[in-house]
């Protein structure tokens, strides 16, 4: 099984954005043996439900978000997973400190997730970033979906290029 992350700070809007959304996009390709989970890198909002802003820009496109509870990330959590979504250039700073820094060791893809948008795939990290829209209101959640949406094809080419020799195994 192939295994996603997509990490944000609180796990509370970006990261289940990205993560009700990657999911869907699998399934409306028909790519199964991916799993697609999120966490966040703060603890302050540990087993709270998704932000009522995420959770109705998903439910506007027809994704349920209600049983997610945010979780936290740890080097326990991101064992095992093949690829790892950073939301900002922060997120991505913590996750290569949680990485192995044991090259034989197995570790996952660490990447930004608007890496994979198209029109800014040769960006640097910093100009990768999805700000945080919990500071602001309905409009920054779509344009929070936009940036995610925009990653989507590159996502599901990676997961296709990934899952496809395993598939021959």
């Amino acid at each position: 099984m192939f295994r996603i992350m997509t990490v944000c700070t609180g796990n509370i809007c970006r990261s289940p954005m990205a993560e009700y959304m990657i999911r869907t996009a699998l399934d409306d390709a028909g790519i199964t043996d991916v799993s697609v989970e999120s966490a966040g890198i703060s603890d302050g909002e540990a087993g709270q439900p998704i932000d009522p802003r995420a959770a109705a820009i998903l439910q506007s496109h027809g994704m349920n978000a209600e049983r997610h509870r945010a979780s936290v990330l740890d080097e326990e959590t991101i064992s095992g997973v093949d690829l790892l979504l950073a939301m900002d250039q922060d997120h991505f700073n913590a996750l290569g400190k949680l990485l192995p820094t044991d090259a034989t060791a197995p570790h996952p893809q660490l990447r930004m997730m608007r890496s994979f948008d198209s029109t800014l795939a040769s960006a640097p990290v910093e100009g990768q970033g999805i700000y945080d829209p919990w500071f602001g209101d309905s409009a920054d959640f779509r344009l929070c979906w936009q940036m995610i949406n925009a990653a989507l094809p590159g996502v599901l080419d990676y997961v296709r290029a990934h899952i496809m020799p395993q598939r021959g195994n």
